[in-house]
This record gives structure tokens, C-alpha cells and sequence, in this order.
């Protein structure tokens, strides 16, 4: 007997009861993007493994242990499923020099692959939005990425999400705190998980997002790079914190907040909740300045964040907010001529924009009106031998309690929106 194929672990489908709310997700965000001049930018699945060794760093948990890799079967050239969006778009933007004559705002959307533990909120296929705004040096962009962030939240009906701001300086600036750090977590060598033991010389900054129970205290006592910042740094981060008082957008300054990639430089950022337990953070992202350099091309500015689709739409369910994708009207039919006319009559209906199913496969009445009901339609539409001959049709609502109508059939597409509010 042949084994029932299943999902990979931790790659999940979405089903059509649940794409409403992916759909409506994608929606508001595209429209939000739009409003602000973001343009959509698409990169493949698949990239060479040294795009994220280079733009990621190698001494991080995703190069580390978390990438799916393989090597290509014609061209023996490692391969690798992107774990984030960021590095593939600046190789793009390189590659087809779309930043050096004039700054560029984009956005992607679609599936990223990361080896991890499944757990709810974080999955080995996930689902991000990722924004990039490239060739812009100043503060303002940070904030505005920010700010559209609150919008996109607020189109949404989303409340309650926390923003968290930190800037991590430039190299010179975590080069002198490094040290710092080191000479810090090797007094309280006996602490360190094994992991952080690990990453003591080659990852400091790190160990400052350990949950690692013990390490807490030495974490909280740790010296922080926010107060020690180069006067650029500073006063990069003093225009982002301006922007965002204008903005009316309240934020917390968190010290230990690094984010998890090495290309970050200056102003890293997350919106978290309390409403997904432990994968608490929605968006994150901040700048970085020195990725197009890392990555073979001329030095270009630049700012981005992603957002978690999966985190997003379970967020969406726990305010239970409802989308539906369902058609406005199942048309109901029996007999060849009825069928013609169900057929005629739904195209009428698609010209005048309205979502229509009519039935398939025959069946009895009773039978199409639980296809009906299911479908998520709010009204059966039904054409038998008396609806043909009056030339009308049958309009009964499947949401509500008022009563079956019979309205000519020259009048329905005029009158079925009024008809299924």
C-alpha cells in the first residue's frame, strides 16, 4: 500500500477558507506602498549561496544553520532558497543598475525558507512583505518607513503593536563598543550558554538578543552602544527620533534591540505584540548603508523592513477581523434552456463587475442551494421554467431573513448590489 504524501514539515498550504484574509493583507499593504511611492520589484526564489554568506554574514544563526542549500545538478554551483528578500533585491539593483542615477523605493512579496524549528508564527516556508527604499542617506526615510508601518497597521484594524527603536552606529562605532562587549561577557564567562560562548569573538552584539535565562542580568548590565555613539550616528538617530515626535508615533528606545542580520548599520527597529506569545515580532527591519559594497557594487545608502504575513494574518484572526472572497450571487438552474440562461445571465452580471458562480455539474434545487450557501454567495439566483417564461429571476438572500423576490432579468445587474447589502 503507497504512503499518503504530506506537506514538508513546517511548509504549509493555505487553503481557499483562508487566502481572504492573505488576499486582504496583500491588498491593503499594496495599496498602503502605493500611497508613498514604493514600486513593485520581483527576485527570484533561488540565488547563489555567497549573495547571502556576503550580505547576511557567516556568523549568524541563517548562514549558519538555517539555509536550505544544494548544489545545482548541471552546474555543481551552490545554490540556496532565500532566507530574506533584502540581499536578493540589492544584487538586482546592482546588477541592472537601478540606484545610481536617481534613489529607487521598492517592494516584494512571496516565500522565504529557513531551517528552523516549526512552531506557531514561525515556519521552514514563510510568507514575508519586504520594502526597500535604496539610495536614500537621511533620516527622513527611516522615519518614513516607520510611519507607513503605523498606517498600514491602522488600514488594517490592527492595534496594540509596539514599536521598539535602537541604533547600532556605524563601524567605527561598533568596532570601540565590540571590545567593550567582549571584556563585559568574559567577566561572567561561567553565564554564557554554549552559544554564546560560541559567539563571544566572532558575534558580540549577538549575545545582547540571548533568551538564555541566566544570561539576563549580564545582558541588562552590558554597555550599551546607543549612549556611546559617533557624533554622525547620533545625530542620525536624534532625526529619525524627531520625525517620529512629529509623526505623533510613540516608540521605546531598547538598547539591546541588533536585529538577527550582519549588514544592519544606525537604526534598526521592530512592531512587536503580546499577542503571539513568544514570536512577538510583526515587522523589523533598519538600515543598511554598506550592503551594496559588501555585494560587489558602489557604495549606496539605504533602508528596509519586512513584515511576516503568516504573524500578520494570525493577528488578523485574533481581532477577528473577516474577509471573504465569495461571490456576490451562485446563480441556480434547471433544464438546457435555464442552463443557457444562467450562463448569459452571469456574463451580464461579470460585464457590470460582480463576482457571479452558477452552478455545475446538475443537481436537484435542493442540492445547489447547500452549493449555494456554501459557496459564500449572499444571494441564490434561480431560473427555472417559471422564471423563463416571466423572463425574470428568482432572488433569494442567503445571509439574512428577508424573503425570496422575483425581479425582471433586464433589471438584475442594475439591482443586486441593493440586493445583497
Amino acid at each position: 500500500m503507497s504512503t499518503t504524501l504530506q506537506a514538508v514539515r513546517g511548509m504549509n498550504d493555505v487553503l481557499p477558507d483562508e487566502a481572504p484574509l492573505w488576499q486582504h493583507v496583500e491588498d491593503v499593504a499594496r495599496r498602503t506602498f502605493a500611497q508613498y511611492g514604493y514600486r513593485n520589484l520581483r527576485v527570484p526564489i533561488v540565488e547563489s549561496t555567497p549573495l547571502f554568506v556576503r550580505g547576511i554574514g557567516d556568523a549568524t544563526d541563517i548562514v549558519e544553520k538555517e539555509m536550505y542549500t544544494f548544489a545545482d545538478k548541471l552546474s555543481g554551483d551552490s545554490l540556496t532558497l532565500r532566507p530574506e528578500a533584502t540581499a536578493g533585491i540589492v544584487r538586482a539593483a546592482i546588477e541592472h543598475n537601478l540606484t545610481y542615477e536617481r534613489p529607487l523605493r521598492v517592494w516584494t512579496s512571496g516565500q522565504m525558507f529557513r531551517h528552523e524549528r516549526p512552531q506557531r508564527g514561525r515556519y521552514r516556508q514563510f510568507h514575508q512583505i519586504d520594502v526597500e527604499a535604496l539610495g536614500f542617506a537621511g533620516p527622513d526615510v527611516d522615519a518614513e518607513q516607520i510611519v507607513m508601518l503605523a498606517r498600514l497597521w491602522k488600514a488594517l484594524g490592527l492595534s496594540d503593536l509596539v514599536l521598539k527603536i535602537n541604533s547600532i552606529g556605524d563601524a567605527d562605532d561598533r568596532r570601540q563598543h565590540r571590545a567593550s562587549l567582549v571584556a563585559h561577557f568574559e567577566q561572567h564567562h561561567t553565564l554564557l550558554d554554549d552559544d554564546a560562548k560560541r559567539r563571544l569573538q566572532s558575534n558580540p552584539l549577538r549575545l545582547l538578543d540571548s533568551k538564555h535565562p541566566p544570561m539576563q542580568p549580564v545582558i541588562a548590565a552590558a554597555p550599551r552602544l546607543v549612549e556611546r555613539l559617533g557624533a554622525p550616528a547620533r545625530e542620525h538617530f536624534d532625526g529619525v527620533r524627531r520625525a517620529l515626535d512629529n509623526a505623533a508615533i510613540a516608540y521605546e528606545v531598547d538598547s539591546r534591540l541588533v536585529r538577527g542580520l550582519d549588514y544592519y548599520n544606525r537604526t534598526v527597529f521592530e512592531w512587536v505584540t503580546g499577542a503571539l506569545g513568544a514570536q512577538g515580532a510583526v515587522a523589523g527591519g533598519g538600515r543598511y548603508d554598506g550592503l551594496f559594497e559588501q555585494l560587489g557594487g558602489k557604495p549606496t545608502p539605504a533602508c528596509g523592513f519586512a513584515c511576516g504575513m503568516e504573524r500578520l494574518v494570525l493577528l488578523l484572526q485574533v481581532a477577528n477581523v473577516v474577509a471573504s472572497d465569495g461571490p456576490i450571487a451562485y446563480i441556480v438552474h434547471a433544464g438546457d434552456a435555464a442552463a443557457a440562461a444562467a450562463a448569459a445571465l452571469a456574463e451580464r452580471l461579470r460585464d457590470a463587475g460582480h463576482a457571479v458562480v452558477v452552478n455545475a455539474g446538475g443537481g436537484s434545487f435542493k442540492s445547489q442551494m447547500k452549493r449555494a450557501d456554501a459557496s459564500g454567495a449572499s444571494l441564490a439566483l434561480i431560473i427555472g421554467d417559471d422564471e423563463l417564461a416571466a423572463q425574470s429571476v428568482s432572488v433569494k438572500p442567503l445571509r439574512s431573513n428577508t424573503g425570496q423576490v422575483s425581479v425582471p432579468a433586464s433589471e438584475i445587474a442594475a439591482s443586486i448590489a441593493t440586493l445583497a447589502a
